[in-house]
């Protein structure tokens, strides 16, 4: 027997940098039922800087127009205490706009801390039961910097989004062995979301064969996919002169649906989340691991993978990496 979605309790689902672009592709997916399924309620809170809030009054009345039946109720407002208020989740995308085309990752760093500084105190004092995305750039640094101003919130909680590399490396493992994009199964991408994020092939499956198996071509897999999936953003940037909004909304999307749903025997999803020493991860660093969920509300680090030396040394660079931010992100925002 199916669910009376008006017998389920409406989830609440608030986003911050909601009037931009990825949130305009993400609410009126949510509000259809992509996130949470065809039969779950859900209310939004929308919070956007004031310099921004045309755009997401404009957003607020195409929700009213859609008439979507699972949408409980929805807010618009500026201040992030209000939004945040009784979430079970938050998605992060605020960010400052870029003064630059293409600022380094230091200069967004710098430029986007103390929203999340002030994003980590809000939700500390407004919802500290909520679970948390931050897809902003650079998203492990922005996870790490607003977890260390959310004390009342359990480190589990956090998350900062790789599944778009990994949805990435998925397709075009696909084309490469030319078989349909379902076939290809359990592709891990580890570290940092950075030019320098690991994808790793070697524990990926195609159908029920390892992919090294059907693909032997090692330099492909070292060089060509890894270059491949670092550098489409900004392929597509270049083509289209906008991020890639349909790609992010889709990665937030499927992240979410993973995280509270259990996983299927023998699969695995991804994040980024916060490192139990794991893989020799120093504690503490918000870090892409293969992760899997038997009930859809806590979740593990899958154990006992394989790294050869080529893996290590990538991982390895993507620790460098994220211990030098944190380093700049402590200096400049305490």
């Amino acid at each position: 027997m199916v669910a009376d979605p008006r017998d389920m309790p409406a989830i609440t689902v608030a986003i911050s940098g909601a009037g931009g672009a990825v949130g305009y592709g993400l609410v009126f997916r949510i509000a259809a039922g992509a996130m949470f399924g065809a039969n779950q309620r859900v209310s939004l809170r929308l919070l956007e800087h004031q310099n921004k809030m045309r755009q997401l009054q404009a957003t607020a009345m195409e929700l009213t127009d859609c008439a979507f039946p699972l949408l409980d109720s929805f807010v618009v407002t500026d201040d992030p205490l209000e939004a945040f208020a009784g979430a079970d989740w938050i998605v992060l995308l605020a960010g400052s706009p870029r003064d630059v085309p293409k600022p380094s990752r230091i200069d967004v760093l710098r430029a986007n801390g103390q929203i999340y500084v002030d994003h980590g105190r809000a939700i500390n004092r407004a919802s500290p039961a909520a679970r948390i995305l931050v897809v902003a750039a650079p998203c492990n640094a922005n996870c790490m910097i607003a977890m260390s101003q959310a004390h009342d919130v359990p480190k589990e909680h956090w998350f900062a989004l790789n599944r778009l590399d990994r949805m990435r490396a998925t397709a075009m493992i696909a084309q490469k062995a030319g078989v349909p994009v379902g076939e290809v199964n359990r592709v891990i991408v580890w570290g940092n979301h950075s030019d320098l994020m690991y994808v790793d092939y070697h524990h990926a499956f195609i159908g029920k064969r390892p992919a090294h198996e059907v693909i032997q071509d090692i330099q492909w897999a070292h060089e060509t996919l890894q270059k491949s999936v670092a550098h489409r953003t900004a392929e597509i940037d270049r083509l289209r002169g906008g991020t890639p909004v349909a790609t992010a909304a889709q990665a937030i999307l499927g992240t979410i649906h993973s995280i509270t749903t259990p996983t299927p025997f023998e699969q695995r999803f991804g994040a980024a989340v916060c490192s139990d020493g794991s893989y020799g991860v120093p504690r503490g660093l918000i870090f892409g691991f293969p992760l899997r969920t038997e009930d859809g509300r806590q979740w593990q680090i899958e154990q006992g993978l394989y790294l050869d030396d080529f893996a290590q040394t990538k991982i390895d660079r993507n620790v460098a990496e994220l211990e030098y931010e944190a380093v700049l992100a402590q200096e400049w925002f305490g």
